[in-house]
C-alpha cells in the first residue's frame, strides 16, 4: 500500500492570503533548525494564480501602500517583497521617481504572480477540494483527510494537521437578478467588454470603488455609447484615507477590536466603515464630476448619474435589456434600453462549513450564529477536535475590518504560522506517513 506525508498545513484556495502564508512558510524553513520545517500545500481550481482579474483595468491604481505587500510589514528584509520584485523588473529606478505609493493594480497583479511562480512546487492548480473528513487518534481528531478532484477527474486524498481556508469571496447580486450574457457582475467585467461591440447604452449598478471605476471606462471606451450610472445615495462618497482613519488598518487595530465588547464592535464599524465600504477615491470621483460638468457645459449628457434611485425591473429583449429604474426621491420610474447591466454591488465572505461536512458541527458559533474564532483565527472547536482549522477571510465580524485585507496580509499569516509551530505536537517524526489505498498526492 502506498505511504503518503501528513502535512503540517494544507491550504484551500491559493489567492494573496494563502500566497503570502506560503512564503512565511517557507522563509521559517529556510533557517529552521532540523525536525522544525513546516510542510505545506496549497489546492486551488483555478487553472494558474489570478487575482481579480475582471478588474485589471489599465490606469487602475492600489487603494493601499505598496508596503502592505505580502511580507514587509512581516519581514522588511523579504525577497518577496513588492521593492525586491520591481529590483527584478528594472523597474525600481523608475518607481521610485514616480513618487506614488499605490502601484498600478495590473503591476501588483504581476508581483503577486511573480511570487507564486517561485513557489509553483507548493501548490496543485485545476485542483478543487470536494470533501474533509476527521480523522481520530487516542479518541480525539488529529488529522484531517481532504479529498480534491483534479481537472481530469481524479480524486486525491491529503491528510493534514491544520487546514487554512483562504477561499475568497463570492459576488454579492441583488436578490432576483440572474447573471447572463448581457447582465454581468463587475468580477467579470474585462472578460464580457469584447462581447459589448459598439453599445449605445450601458447601466451600471453600484456607488462604489468597482462601480465608478467601470463607469470611468466605459465612459472612455466606448465614445459613442451613453453611460448610466445607477446608485441610491446622492453622489458618490469618498474614502476616508487620512492617516488617523488608516489606523484601523493597523495589525494592532485587530487586538483592539478583537479584544472589544460587542457593543464597541459594531460602534468601531459604524464609525470607520466609510474607509473600505461603498465609497470612491476622491480623485476618480472629480474626474466623473469633470466629465459630467463638461459634457453639460457642450450639451452631450452621455455621461447621466442616476442618484437617488434603484433598480426596479430587468427584462432581456432580443436586442438588449429593458431597465426601469425609480426614483427614490419622487417615485417617478424611467425605463432604459441597454445593451448590458454591469453590477457593481461588491461581495460577501465565503462561508468555509460546507465543505467541512460532519466537522461543521464541531465548530462553536456565537450568539449571532456567526463561527467563532480565536485570535490566531483558528475557528474554536470542541474539545475533542485538536487538529486546527484557521480562516483568512469571514473573521471580520471577530477580527474587524482589516482582518482579511492586503493590509494585514503579511502580519496575519506570521500569526496563524506561529500558531501552528506552538501547537506541534511535542515530537513529530521527520518524514510520518499515512497509508490510503488509491490515492495519490503531489
Amino acid at each position: 500500500m502506498p505511504q503518503f506525508p501528513v502535512f503540517d498545513v494544507l491550504g484551500v484556495g491559493f489567492g494573496p492570503s494563502n500566497l503570502a502564508l506560503a512564503i512565511a512558510v517557507s522563509e521559517h524553513n529556510a533557517t529552521a533548525s532540523p525536525g522544525q520545517a513546516v510542510t505545506a500545500h496549497f489546492l486551488e481550481r483555478q487553472p494558474a494564480f489570478g487575482w481579480h482579474r475582471g478588474m485589471l483595468l489599465d490606469d487602475a491604481t492600489m487603494q493601499v501602500s505598496f508596503l502592505k505587500d505580502l511580507v514587509t510589514l512581516r519581514n522588511p528584509t523579504s525577497t518577496f517583497s513588492f521593492l525586491n520584485y520591481l529590483h527584478q523588473r528594472g523597474r525600481l529606478s523608475d518607481f521610485i521617481n514616480h513618487k506614488n505609493l499605490f502601484p498600478l493594480r495590473v503591476e501588483f497583479n504581476d508581483y503577486f504572480e511573480w511570487s507564486a511562480a517561485q513557489l509553483a512546487d507548493r501548490v496543485s492548480y485545476r485542483t478543487e477540494v470536494v470533501a474533509i473528513a476527521p480523522v481520530e487518534q487516542d479518541g480525539a481528531i488529529a488529522h484531517f483527510d481532504v479529498t480534491s478532484r483534479t481537472a481530469d477527474g481524479e480524486l486525491e486524498v491529503r491528510r493534514t494537521r491544520n487546514l487554512v481556508f483562504a477561499t475568497g469571496l463570492r459576488v454579492n447580486l441583488p436578490e432576483g437578478v440572474v447573471p447572463s450574457a448581457r447582465i454581468w457582475h463587475n468580477h467579470d467585467f474585462l472578460a464580457r467588454v469584447p462581447a459589448l461591440g459598439d453599445p449605445k447604452r450601458v447601466v451600471v449598478v453600484g456607488a462604489g470603488q468597482s462601480a465608478a471605476e467601470v463607469t470611468a471606462f466605459l465612459h472612455e471606451r466606448f465614445p459613442a455609447a451613453e453611460v448610466c450610472g445607477v446608485f441610491a445615495r446622492y453622489g458618490y462618497s469618498p474614502a476616508d484615507d487620512s492617516s488617523f482613519a488608516n489606523r484601523i488598518f493597523d495589525p494592532a487595530a485587530v487586538d483592539d477590536y478583537f479584544g472589544a465588547p460587542d457593543e464597541i464592535k459594531r460602534r468601531m464599524m459604524g464609525y470607520h466603515s466609510n474607509t473600505n465600504y461603498a465609497v470612491v477615491d476622491t480623485d476618480l470621483i472629480d474626474e466623473l464630476y469633470r466629465r459630467v460638468y463638461r459634457e453639460k457645459v457642450l450639451g452631450e449628457n452621455r455621461l447621466r448619474l442616476l442618484n437617488l434611485s434603484h433598480v426596479t425591473g430587468l427584462a432581456e429583449t432580443p436586442d438588449g435589456v429593458r431597465v426601469t429604474v425609480e426614483s427614490l426621491a419622487t417615485g417617478r420610474s424611467e425605463e432604459l434600453s441597454a445593451d448590458a447591466v454591469v453590477y457593481a454591488t461588491g461581495y460577501h465572505e465565503a462561508d468555509p462549513t460546507p465543505l467541512l461536512g460532519e466537522l461543521a458541527g464541531r465548530c462553536l458559533r456565537d450568539p449571532d450564529d456567526r463561527l467563532k474564532v480565536d485570535r490566531d483565527y483558528r475557528v474554536t472547536t470542541s474539545a475533542d477536535v485538536e487538529a486546527g482549522i484557521y480562516l483568512q477571510g469571514g473573521t471580520e465580524h471577530s477580527h474587524g475590518i482589516s482582518s482579511a485585507l492586503l493590509s494585514n496580509t503579511a502580519v496575519r499569516v506570521g500569526e496563524i504560522l506561529r500558531s501552528v509551530l506552538d501547537r506541534r505536537p511535542a515530537a513529530i517524526p521527520s518524514q510520518q506517513e499515512y497509508a490510503i489505498s488509491g490515492s495519490s498526492s503531489s
